[in-house]
Order: structure tokens, then C-alpha cells, then sequence
């Protein structure tokens, strides 16, 4: 197959990928896309820097075998702990979501003042804030873990009661700082945005690092000649660990499409 014609590969822990998977699929229609959710060991924030990096370099793995152009890493907790790792391992380019997210963040901030909200892994290594600050020295970072916004996603509860008792609990503290720009920094927590904004109200730009990844894997396939350039329909394959139902129910809501071609695998076999 000629390299234009092989899918984008994308992985996460679970469904907060397909946040990212959405805007790769609205910028570049035309693309296939192989997507990887290892919905049997999600989540991934909680868990150590070791058993991450071995279950990324199996997701990559698996990946590879579909014969896929390029990686992206939808994972934040992920992309906060191996992504160079990863790319020395891979012969594809590797994108990962932090660095976008920190541009779009300080694009948006009017008065200098970020909250960071994601998995505890991701917030431990500082990642978001050694990517902000490396664009601007002046604003402030606050940050803030929120181990509970993926089981809720990944169980399909975006906006019921439980969830917005959570997320008051985590979101009030970073309010009271006067923050006027929060980093969604886990492929999750879109799903969750209008409850999100409810409590932050409308002062607050919510920033999720999925358009912003897309544009950066739409201009690294321009400058590497790898954009797909046949006619026929795009093709969406998708792969899971366990619980395909789950992750079809959730997904055909979110995508606002069907998920017809998924199949469960087990990344851990090489």
C-alpha cells in the first residue's frame, strides 16, 4: 500500500481519545484512522511511570501492526510520561497532546491566570507547566488532579449529579484563584465540557488540546508529503481491550456517527 493511503493510528487509555479522533476526523475527512482505546486498563493517571510506559509502548506496538503513517498519542498522562520515549522507539511520526495545549492556552488567557486540571500522573510531572511556561514566562499555573473525571466518562455519566458534585469539589479552588483560561489536560474531560462550563461559567475559556493536536498532525502530514491523496471513502477502524458495548454506546454519542468496524484485542500479545 502506498504510505498516503495507510491510516493515521490514534491510542488512548479508554474513549477520551475519540475527543481527538473527532477533529482529526472533521479537518481531514478523507483519512483513515486506526484508533486503539485500552478500555480494560483504564485509567491509566493513577497508575506508575513504569506500567504506563509499558502499556503505551504495547498500544504503539499494536498500532504498528495495522500498518498505520503516523502515531498520535491521545492520552495526556501518556504524553506527559513516554512521548519521547515513544518517539525514538517508533520509524512514524509520534504527536502527543501537551504541547498543544499549552499553545492554545496561552493563546487564549487574557489575564495571565491558567488552571491545569488532569490525571494525577499528568499533574505529578508538571508536564503542562514546563510547556506553558516554555511560551511565557509570566502567567500563573495553578493545577489541579481530578482521578474521578474518568470513570465517570468511560461509564457514560457526563453530566448526572455525581459528576457535577465531582467536579464542583475539584473546579471551586481553581475559580477562587480567578483563573480566565482551564486546560481540559486529559482527552476525557471534553466530553464533560458543558457540565464544565456551568460550573465555571462563561469568564472562563475551556482549552481541550484536540483541535489544536489535529492542526498539528494536518500540518506535519503536509510537510512530509503524507497526506491521503485517493478518492475512495474514508475508512474508521477501531480496536478495543474489553467492553466494546460501552465504548459503542458512549462513542455514537459523542461522534455523532456509528462505530460499525471494532473489534477487541489484547495489546499485551506482541
Amino acid at each position: 500500500m502506498e504510505i498516503r493511503e495507510k491510516p493515521i493510528g490514534i491510542f488512548d487509555s479508554g474513549i477520551g481519545g475519540l475527543t481527538v479522533a473527532k477533529e482529526i476526523m472533521n479537518l481531514m475527512p478523507h483519512e483513515n484512522i486506526v484508533y486503539f482505546g485500552d478500555t480494560a486498563r483504564v485509567p491509566y493517571g493513577s497508575k506508575s511511570k513504569e506500567l504506563i510506559t509499558r502499556f503505551a509502548r504495547e498500544a504503539a506496538s499494536f498500532l504498528m501492526k495495522q500498518d498505520v503513517k503516523m502515531i498520535v498519542i491521545a492520552c495526556n498522562t501518556v504524553s506527559a510520561t513516554c512521548l519521547e520515549e515513544l518517539r525514538e522507539m517508533l520509524p512514524v511520526p509520534v504527536v502527543g497532546v501537551i504541547e498543544p495545549g499549552a499553545r492554545a492556552a496561552v493563546k487564549a488567557t487574557k489575564n495571565g491566570m491558567i488552571g491545569v486540571i488532569g490525571t494525577e500522573r499528568t499533574v505529578k510531572s508538571g508536564a503542562y507547566e514546563k510547556a506553558i511556561r516554555m511560551l511565557s514566562g509570566t502567567v500563573k499555573i495553578f493545577s489541579k488532579a481530578c482521578p474521578l473525571f474518568v470513570p465517570l466518562v468511560e461509564e457514560g455519566w457526563l453530566d448526572n449529579n455525581v459528576a457535577y458534585f465531582a467536579a464542583k469539589v475539584y473546579l471551586e479552588p481553581l475559580k477562587e484563584e480567578g483563573i480566565d483560561t482551564l486546560v481540559l489536560g486529559c482527552t476525557h474531560y471534553p466530553l464533560l465540557k458543558p457540565m464544565l462550563k456551568r460550573i465555571m461559567g462563561d469568564g472562563v475559556v475551556l482549552v481541550d488540546s484536540a483541535r489544536e493536536t489535529a492542526a498539528e498532525v494536518a500540518q506535519i502530514l503536509s510537510e512530509r508529503s503524507l497526506k491521503r491523496t485517493g478518492t475512495g471513502p474514508s475508512c474508521y477502524r477501531f480496536f478495543v481491550s474489553d467492553n466494546p458495548e460501552k465504548f459503542i454506546e458512549v462513542g455514537e454519542r459523542f461522534l455523532q456517527r456509528s462505530i460499525d468496524l471494532i473489534s477487541v484485542v489484547n495489546p499485551e500479545l506482541r
